[in-house]
């Protein structure tokens, strides 16, 4: 009995030793770093300029830990200054609202210049209360509703001085279902599934009241129904059954494209009819659940939605079809003109088709997204012409002509060359010859200077010895000659031009270094220096940079480019687990090149005790070249698995403080079908893994994104009949593989990765006899919603349960680090 209970002794001994050697998970710094509390310690990043109408002028607001300031840059006069006298507007302000305001906290709202470029008008909300005027819904004896009393200001730039506008009524805003005409005289809409049109002067009651029975409304088409809608309608989207059918009576606005005189407009209509349903259940609606039906398009399926071409003649409310058919299920999209710099301060901006008031373009592209033809349609003719056709055969990317003098020539995008670059046409189509030249990828039009023949446009992969997805700003003549690179600097870029192409602002940073703003003329002059990124409270807070990296390819040629995560503790003598937060592309890759704000998914779920990196793949992005993008084309369930094990290998072997053998693996949507698949293929070297919303079985997924990327063949029969061929690999067909720790999640209404997705995965794991975890988020769309929070504290825990070792946090009810961000109650 003595050596029984000596033994037990020991036992417990070494339990407890055990026990105290765990490691500790840091829940404590990941709570830091809350987006709640992220909030209080980062403000703006960048700026965003408001450019002005009259002269090369515009101002911005940026904040600090100090508050708001206000700026007006004169870029002419090379001169910044505050907007207006801050001391004597907040102490003006102060006075009439009868309210203290400081520097730090002066809650301007609605901020507009007025017409004539010289004045601003903003408003201030007070904490008073007042009755609401409107009385006509009162009834005796209830209590009158009240609202805060808003107090309007005009404040004179030239004259420095302040005025309270006591009379000032706010113009209403306009309408959410209005499409309004360049000339704003006709106002279209959608009800019933029906274009209806009404003139100004009763789109002027629908200002005041929408409901106005008065308002008098015209249909110009009769023959809509659900799922063959005229302009579409948007208010059907994403919503159950029992709202859509309520949503039929109400107004939305179309998806239509203008001519700049108002006279026609064209659209695209999409028949969805044959479409098959597909459903999610929204389990939390009272008293009982409801149906969610909506159109879902699969891979592979015979019924493909339809779209049509229509032209409307606004004077005689007319409509006619355009045949620019060519091939079976095509899809067409009208290309719209670019939006004025000017625009971003307008209520509303029309979106108006690119060409002039005769033409216009559209593009055609063929089902297995192997042909697009650049369509010029001619509206008085009632023709279309194909005057720009690209081939491949993997899929092709496209993007908008550029349009010189209403179509008197083009610039067009392509990748024939293996390298996204411009080329120059004649109007009727005739090719005149390339305007950029070389292995890098250019990005996209950002203005025309037509008056001098200058293309200013960003491109990414040009300037030696920098990561090759750092965006930068070059203007070349439409010869090719003078290309010129406008803003150097080895750091990501991000551009706003004011629409004379005069000046433009520049926006750079990495992920390891100070967000910053600079003002540069045309011709890549630097003019000063904006402002720089006030940082201060995140770095006192514990906040440091991630170390960019890069490895190569699982082939040991190709270039592959990452980001790690170390906690802000971090301790180089010890090992910390590693994880791989992924996603195979092939539109993007998920790894950061300017400075981002603590994620969820990377820097805050390291701060438990983690590295975690991101690194790109073969296949994952289209700023390389079309080879690296086109690599996973016919293989989408597979192509970047090598290169993720290959990038932890190196990773592991560059830094010592890496243990490789409690390696994790995690990613949502796409990445969360890696993850799983990753998980799968590779059981011995990938230990744990959380794969959320993954589209893991792409037969169930939408047709555009598995027919694109994956490639399906287009079968012609001797009688002239196509067909479609389809066959992709899925996780469900590997789940038996599984050797480690997977956590599976899926929101409860998805109706972008359906839920299906991961119940497949799940009934293979069942069927196999494995063990897995599993998280449903009742009501959540794709991203979780208010879910989030919730959903990163369960992705901590499984990593601190299965790689830190820690499960003292799995094994509480309560979650007490998201419980402490929750408002208290009263």
């Amino acid at each position: 009995m003595k050596k029984l209970c000596m033994l037990l002794l020991i036992v417990a001994s070494a339990i407890q030793l055990q026990a105290q050697n765990v490691e500790k998970a840091n829940y404590d710094l990941a709570a830091k770093f809350s987006p709640n509390r992220q909030q209080k310690m980062i403000f703006t990043l960048k700026v965003s300029p408001h450019w002005l109408k009259n002269g090369n002028r515009f101002w911005y607001q940026f904040e600090t830990t100090n508050g708001k300031k206000w700026y007006l840059v004169d870029c002419d006069n090379r001169t910044k200054k505050p907007l207006f006298d801050e001391q004597k507007v907040i102490a003006k302000v102060s006075e009439i609202v009868e309210e203290p305001f400081s520097p730090q906290h002066f809650p301007i709202d609605s901020l507009q210049f007025l017409e004539d470029q010289n004045a601003i008008r903003f408003q201030i909300k007070s904490t008073k209360d007042e009755l609401i005027k409107d009385t006509s819904t009162h009834k005796k004896g209830e209590k009158q509703k009240t609202k805060k009393k808003v107090y309007y200001f005009q404040f004179d730039i030239g004259n420095n001085t302040l005025t309270e506008l006591k009379e000032f009524n706010r113009p209403l805003p306009n309408q959410r279902w209005a499409s309004i005409s360049p000339d704003r005289q006709t106002i279209i809409f959608v009800k019933h599934y029906n274009l209806y049109w009404m003139d100004k002067a009763n789109y002027d009651k629908a200002l005041k009241d929408d409901k106005d029975s008065s308002i008098i409304e015209h249909a110009i088409t009769t023959d809509g129904e659900l799922y063959y809608t005229y302009g579409g309608n948007p208010s059907n989207i994403g919503t159950d059954n029992v709202e859509m059918e309520k949503n039929k009576d109400k107004r939305s606005r179309p998806y239509i494209f203008w001519s700049p005189d108002s006279k026609h407009f064209a659209l695209i209509r999409e028949d969805q009819r044959k479409v098959k349903d597909l459903w999610v259940v929204h389990n939390m609606e009272e008293p009982r659940p409801t149906l969610e039906t909506y159109k879902y398009a699969m891979p592979g399926d015979t019924s493909m939605p339809q779209d049509h071409l229509l032209i409307f003649d606004v004077a005689n409310k007319s409509h006619l079809e355009i045949d620019a058919s060519a091939y079976k299920d095509q899809t067409l999209n009208i290309q719209n003109k670019p939006f004025l710099a000017t625009a971003r301060d307008e209520e509303y901006t029309p979106l108006i088709w690119s060409g002039d008031n005769s033409h216009f373009y559209v593009t055609r592209q063929d089902r297995p997204m192997k042909r697009i033809d650049m369509l010029d349609v001619n509206i008085n003719s009632l023709k279309v012409k194909s005057i720009i056709q690209e081939r491949m055969n993997s899929s092709l990317e496209a993007q908008d002509l550029g349009v010189i003098d209403g179509g008197k020539e083009l610039i067009e995008w392509s990748e024939r060359s293996g390298w996204a670059q411009f080329y120059l046409y004649k109007g009727d189509g005739s090719f005149e010859h390339a305007i950029t030249q070389g292995d890098f990828h250019c990005n996209s039009i950002e203005k025309i200077d037509e008056k001098n023949r200058v293309l200013y446009f960003t491109a990414n992969g040009k300037e030696g010895g920098e990561n090759p997805y750092y965006m930068h700003f070059y203007r070349v003549n439409l010869d090719g000659s003078g290309l010129k690179l406008l803003n150097k600097g080895d750091f990501d870029h991000a551009i706003s031009m004011n629409d004379n192409e005069q000046f433009f602002i520049d926006n750079y940073s990495r992920v390891n270094s100070v967000p910053q703003s600079a003002l540069y003329d045309g011709s890549g002059n630097r003019i000063m220096l904006l402002e720089t990124a006030d940082l201060s409270a995140y770095f006192a807070a514990g906040y440091k940079f991630p170390q960019p990296f890069s490895v190569k390819a699982a082939d040991g040629i190709t270039d592959l480019y990452g980001v790690l995560y170390k906690p802000f503790d971090f301790d180089s003598t010890k090992k910390y687990p590693l994880v791989e937060y992924v996603y195979p592309g092939p539109q993007t890759e998920v790894v950061n090149t300017s400075f981002t704000p603590v994620n969820d998914r990377t820097d805050r779920l390291a701060q438990i005790g983690l590295i975690v990196i991101t690194v790109g793949n073969r296949g994952g992005s289209p700023m390389r070249s079309k080879w690296y993008h086109n690599f996973g084309y016919g293989n989408l369930r597979d192509y970047g698995l090598a290169d993720k094990k290959t990038a932890a290998e190196e990773i592991a072997d560059r830094f010592k403080f890496i243990d490789l053998d409690k390696l994790g693996i995690y990613g949502h949507s796409g990445g969360g079908f890696m993850t799983a698949a990753a998980m799968f293929t590779y059981p011995d070297f990938f230990k744990v893994g959380v794969s959320s919303s993954g589209n893991h079985d792409n037969r169930i997924y939408n047709s555009w994104w598995s027919e694109k990327h994956h490639g399906i063949q287009e079968k012609i029969s001797e009688k002239g009949d196509t067909t479609f061929e389809f066959k992709i690999a899925t996780n469900p067909e590997i789940a038996k593989n599984l050797k480690g720790h997977l956590l599976l999640s899926t929101g409860g209404i998805d109706d972008n990765v359906h839920p299906a997705n991961t119940f497949r995965v799940a009934d293979a794991l069942i069927k196999a006899n494995k063990r897995f975890d599993l998280v449903f988020l009742p009501n959540q769309r794709h991203h979780y919603g208010d879910m989030q929070e919730y959903f990163f504290w369960r992705l901590a825990d499984y990593f601190s349960d299965w790689l830190i070792g820690d499960f003292s946090h799995s094994n509480q009810v309560d979650m007490v680090e998201a419980q402490k961000d929750l408002p208290k109650e009263d």
